[in-house]
C-alpha cells in the first residue's frame, strides 16, 4: 500500500485561514457507506442523522497556548519553544527553533523574566527536556504569554485563543485542536441530547505528529507517534450501553477514534483506562466500537485520510475529497466537515 495512494490535488485557496463567525454553519457532506451516495447539507444538520439510542463521543482535550517566543539568556536571541509532553511538573518535552542555541545548560527567558526555561537533556530526535522556574501559577503565565500552536499551513493570526477550542475542551494537554469537535454549539449539543442521543466523553491529548507528513513509500514503514488517552469508567459504561441496546456509536474526529478504538477489546466492550497509544488505522483495519465517524477534510498523503479511507473504503474516500474539491469546501482545521455513515 503506498502512501501517493492517498494524495488528491487541493487548490491552496480552500484551505481555511479562519473559522467562521458561526460554528454550526460550516458545511457538511454526508457520505453514506452503505450506498455510496453523498449529500451536501450545513453542520447544524447532522442532529438529522442522529437518533435516540445513539451515542455521540466527544474528546475533551483542551489545547495549551504551547507555542513561546522567548530570548536566550546572555545573548539576547530570539528562540521558539512549542511544549509537546509534561513529563513532570515542570519539565517538558519541546519542540526548540533554532535548536542549535538550545544546548545543555542554557537558559531562555519569556515574558522578560515572568516564564524561564533551563535546556536539561537533548533527546532522540533533537527534543529538549526543559525544567520550567517562575513564580505565581504556570497555567496562568502560560495563557498569558503562550500563543496556539496553529498548524503551518494557517497563515492568518487567531485573533480568540478560543476558536481554537472545541466547547467542551476541559482538559489541558493538546498541542492541537481536536478540529472535528469544532463545528459543535453548546446549542446544538442540547439539541441533540434533546433526542435521546447520549453524549460520552473520552481524552486524547493530541500531539505534534498529527501534522507530521508520512515520509516513506509504503505506509506499512510509517511509524506512528504516541498521544495519551484517558477513558473513566462511567464514559465507558455510557458508550457500552447504547452499544448493546443497539444504538450506534457517532466518533467526533480521529482522535475520539483512535481512542476508542484503542480501548475497545475483541469482543466490542470499551474498557476504561488510561496510558498511550500509538494506533496506526489503514485500509483493512477492521473496526471494533465506532459505526459513524464526523470528521473535517484531512491533508493528501496523511496517517488521517487514510483512518478515513479504512472506514468507508479508499475508493469512496478519494471520490468524496473530489467532490469536495469540486464543490469548494473549506479544508483542514478550520474547514467544513464529513459523516461517514456505515449503519
Amino acid at each position: 500500500m503506498k502512501t501517493s495512494d492517498f494524495n488528491f490535488d487541493l487548490p491552496e485557496e480552500l484551505i481555511a485561514q479562519e473559522p467562521l463567525a458561526d460554528r454550526a454553519s460550516s458545511r457538511l457532506l454526508v457520505v453514506d457507506g452503505r450506498t455510496n451516495d453523498w449529500t451536501h447539507k450545513h453542520f447544524r444538520d447532522i442532529k438529522g442523522y442522529l437518533k435516540e439510542g445513539d451515542c455521540l463521543v466527544i474528546n475533551n482535550t483542551r489545547v495549551l497556548p504551547a507555542r513561546l517566543y522567548g530570548e536566550r539568556v546572555g545573548t539576547g536571541a530570539t528562540i521558539e519553544v512549542l511544549l509537546l509532553v509534561r513529563r513532570e511538573l515542570d519539565l517538558w518535552e519541546v519542540l526548540v527553533k533554532p535548536g542549535k542555541k538550545a544546548r545543555v545548560g542554557e537558559k531562555i527567558s519569556f515574558g522578560g523574566g515572568k516564564l524561564v526555561a533551563e535546556v536539561m537533556e537533548v533527546i532522540e530526535g533533537g527534543n529538549r527536556i526543559i525544567r520550567f522556574t517562575y513564580d505565581g501559577v504556570f497555567e496562568q503565565i502560560l495563557d498569558e504569554l503562550g500563543e496556539m500552536p496553529l498548524p503551518p499551513y494557517i497563515t492568518h493570526r487567531l485573533e480568540d485563543k478560543e476558536r481554537y477550542q472545541t466547547v467542551y475542551a476541559k482538559h489541558e494537554g493538546s498541542a492541537a485542536a481536536p478540529t472535528a469537535g469544532l463545528h459543535f454549539t453548546p446549542e446544538l449539543l442540547e439539541e441533540i441530547r434533546g433526542l435521546g442521543v447520549k453524549i460520552a466523553n473520552v481524552t486524547l491529548h493530541v500531539g505534534l505528529g498529527t501534522f507530521r507528513p508520512v515520509k516513506v513509500d509504503d505506509v506499512l514503514n510509517h511509524e506512528m507517534h504516541s498521544e495519551y488517552y484517558v477513558v473513566e469508567q462511567e464514559q465507558a459504561d455510557i458508550i457500552n450501553e447504547a452499544k448493546a441496546a443497539g444504538g450506534r456509536i457517532f466518533s467526533v474526529g480521529t482522535t475520539s477514534t483512535r481512542t476508542l478504538e484503542s480501548v475497545t477489546d475483541e469482543n466490542g466492550i470499551v474498557q476504561p483506562g488510561s496510558g498511550w497509544t500509538k494506533i496506526f488505522i489503514y485500509p483493512g483495519y477492521t473496526f471494533k466500537i465506532v459505526d459513524c465517524l464526523i470528521t473535517n477534510f484531512h491533508l493528501p498523503e496523511s496517517t488521517l485520510i487514510m483512518l478515513v479511507s479504512a472506514f468507508v473504503g479508499k475508493e469512496l474516500t478519494m471520490q468524496a475529497y473530489a467532490e469536495a474539491v469540486k464543490e469548494q469546501y473549506r479544508f483542514f482545521s478550520f474547514g467544513d466537515a464529513c459523516l461517514f455513515l456505515t449503519k
